[in-house]
């Protein structure tokens, strides 16, 4: 009863404009530190740098929400673009993951296609591959709208698939050949449109994760569960599934050593690594997903 009302709490706060407003001029506060890499670009390559280093493969996800101008959307694009030209140039091993809403996705379907063509096709050139984050229900089906535009394009752009949807087992089945990273979900979902309890979740996400690798489709595989992720490892072995068709996915800041115990096995592993001074409804989710996470927010205040 205490979790789903700590989680309840920090999803509606996540949503708050005026606080998310305000965060961008505390810095980063209350443990932010602790899953965002830094306010600007140049800190975040520092941090892939040394993630590399380790072994780990990054993605890199300029923070941003609640942009309501294109002006604002086209500046968010620009450092997209800004931020692929600093990683082809400090040849870290990092794609880009990119939220539509920043993009201009809630003000013109057109205009936000077109920003993602300049950055999906700037990524082309170096090679590169762009990651669509997946946000609320509401915004899944125009998502996957522009994907298959694009995808008619370019091959280096997927998107995320989220299990607790109900819906998610036909987009697997629709999105076969497309690399996809796969989560549980993180937004607050109403019981018309996603499962509510956490083991319907669970079972639907194995389900997806394996549908998805049956396929032949390159899959992500995001998720701190230690015992989902024995699960797939036992079930690549089982249907001798190469390694190299998938890998897993850490945020920037938890589960440090069980990422470096995957890559000494020989696993790909991935680690999110979001950055810039709009970290608040970021930070929010990771807070409402787990109730242990309230520990970053309680150390860095106590901390500041």
């Amino acid at each position: 009863m205490i979790e789903a009302v700590s989680k309840n709490f920090f999803l509606r706060v996540s949503q708050s404009k005026q606080l998310n407003k305000a965060a961008q001029k505390w810095g980063l506060r209350f443990g932010a530190s602790q899953v965002v890499a830094g306010d600007d670009l140049e800190t975040a390559i520092v941090k892939v740098n040394e993630l590399n280093r380790k072994g780990l493969k990054c993605t890199l996800d300029h923070l941003g929400e609640f942009v309501s101008s294109k002006e604002e959307a086209s500046a968010a694009a620009d450092y997209c673009l800004r931020t692929l030209d600093a990683m082809e140039k400090s040849k870290v091993d990092s794609n880009l993951s990119v939220k539509m809403t920043q993009l201009g996705l809630d003000i013109d379907y057109q205009f936000c296609l077109e920003n993602m063509k300049r950055i999906v096709s700037r990524a082309k050139k170096y090679g590169n591959f762009v990651r669509i984050d997946m946000e609320d229900s509401s915004r899944t089906q125009i998502t996957l709208d522009i994907l298959k535009e694009l995808r008619k394009e370019y091959d280096n752009v997927g998107t995320v698939i989220q299990a607790y949807l109900y819906r998610s087992e036909k987009d697997i089945k629709d999105l076969a050949g497309v690399p996809l990273r796969l989560v549980k979900g993180a937004y607050k979902e109403p019981s018309d449109v996603a499962f509510q309890e956490k083991q319907q979740v669970n079972d639907n996400y194995l389900k997806i994760i394996k549908e998805h690798l049956l396929s032949g489709s390159y899959t992500a595989i995001a998720s701190h569960d230690h015992t989902i992720i024995e699960n797939v490892k036992q079930f690549v072995k089982q249907e001798n599934i190469p390694n190299s068709q998938f890998e897993f996915q850490f945020l920037y800041g938890f589960r440090n050593e069980l990422q470096l115990s995957l890559v000494k096995e020989g696993y790909t592993v991935r680690v999110y690594v979001p950055f810039g001074n709009d970290w608040f409804g970021y930070f929010m989710r990771r807070l409402a997903e787990r109730p242990q996470n309230i520990g970053f927010a309680l150390r860095g205040f106590f901390n500041k």
